[in-house]
């Protein structure tokens, strides 16, 4: 596949720490304005930019967009964001308690996602996916990474390592507690060439980023008149992890209202439904097909397995629980819908679902192993989609340390 090196838009190593921010799909307008406040270098003016305007402007309206790109300006113009010379590879580490992930910055080129070359496991809403085409096409470039993955070959993991031993260029810890590294890389046409026999890659997180990426190469592609393939707009910002790197956490369920059913019914109808069912004393499953449910002040595990001939997405801890629990027993029949069910994901969100359950907030809790990125791959290889909330991979990607332009500067096609 072709995944290759850019000319980058980054902030200097001084101001890497005070530029990045969270992406902008896992924070509201509310927490964006907290976390800005009092640091005009945040990259949330750029990629959450209502927190500049009154709290009550439209999120979609012309005014958010026009001061996306106003914001995008003034970092360019006071030197917060600057140009690199040199067309050019980087590799980004993220450490956080004990885990470590590296992945390699770069772009792909929008046929690889058309072709089914990068693949999804998701999908899109409309008004999301609109909403970052728009966000794109006002900025002219990709202010957030794709967070992909690959089934990575040794040699770039070695390469990975060599790298690693030296001192990064930018280092530097953020708010959530995840350490931040930076390499440029020095060796690009070595890791062009490794990426090239890699035969395809998987979105992480980021399947409205990736799908607007392709519709704005589509759509100015179509107001070109000499548009030949190579352009800037047809690539698109990545950061590509090896998949066995990665750190899947759990995505939970809560649900308010037993579906008329007390307690005791619950349960019953649970082993009714063919789950082996025990009291347990710990909320976090032991393994695959181990689900713990919070009911009453009481811990219990339910095990069900799939079928053997099941499908890699009925195959799913959250398949299983949708539809031989949530749908028959609580009467959860679309989950992406149903009020009555809300999500909880992250670290340490087995002792914070238990409050929410003690405190009324919910009446029952799911706790799920979580779903691992060899299954997220065979879904997505099999053309199948997950489950809503079948995966929260932490740590997530800083916006700000890599902006890729979508303008006719230095094209990436210059090294091909």
């Amino acid at each position: 596949m072709r995944f290759c090196p850019f000319p980058a838009l980054r902030p200097p190593n001084e101001l890497a720490s005070q530029i990045a921010s969270p992406p902008y799909d896992v924070i509201d307008s509310e927490e964006a304005r907290r976390l800005a406040s009092g640091n005009p270098r945040s990259f949330l003016h750029i990629n959450k930019p209502e927190i500049d305007l009154p709290e009550s402007t439209d999120l979609y309206s012309d005014a958010v967009y026009a001061k996306a790109a106003e914001s995008f300006q003034h970092f360019q113009s006071n030197g917060w964001l600057r140009r690199e010379n040199t067309v050019q590879y980087y590799l980004y580490r993220q450490e956080i308690e004990g885990h470590s992930q590296s992945g390699w910055v770069g772009v792909c080129h929008t046929e690889e996602y058309e072709q089914n070359l990068i693949k999804k496991h998701e999908r899109t809403l409309q008004k999301k996916e609109d909403d970052r085409t728009r966000h794109v096409a006002a900025l002219q470039a990709n202010a957030g990474p794709i967070f992909l993955m690959v089934r990575a070959p040794a040699e770039l993991k070695s390469l990975a390592a060599e790298l690693e031993i030296t001192p990064p260029e930018v280092d530097f810890t953020s708010p959530d507690g995840v350490r931040h590294s930076v390499w440029p890389v020095p060796t690009v046409h070595e890791v062009l060439s490794i990426f090239s026999k890699i035969p395809c890659a998987y979105v992480a997180d980021g399947h409205h980023r990736t799908a607007s990426a392709s519709r704005c190469s589509k759509e100015f592609a179509a107001a070109n008149p000499s548009h030949s393939g190579r352009e800037n707009y047809n690539w698109f910002l990545s950061v590509m992890f090896a998949a066995d790197d990665l750190m899947v956490l759990p995505y939970n369920r809560l649900v308010k209202g037993l579906n008329g059913k007390s307690a005791a019914e619950v349960l019953e109808a649970i082993q009714a439904s063919g789950f082996a069912c025990s009291a347990v004393r710990e909320g976090t499953p032991a393994q695959r097909t181990d689900i713990r449910m919070f009911l009453e002040g009481n811990w219990y595990s339910l095990r069900k397995a799939a079928p053997a001939d099941a499908d890699p997405v009925a195959a799913l801890d959250v398949s299983i629980l949708q539809q031989e629990l949530l749908s028959p027993v609580l009467g959860i029949k679309d989950p992406r819908k149903d009020g009555r069910i809300s999500f909880k994901g992250g670290f340490d969100c087995v002792a914070q679902m238990e409050q929410a359950v003690r405190s009324g907030k919910a009446d029952v809790a799911f706790s799920l192993y979580p779903t691992s990125t060899e299954e997220v791959m065979a879904v997505a290889d099999a053309d199948l989609i997950m489950p809503p909330k079948s995966t929260w991979f932490e740590p997530k990607l800083r916006s700000g340390l890599f902006v890729h332009t979508l303008d006719n500067g230095t094209a990436v096609s210059d090294v091909l």
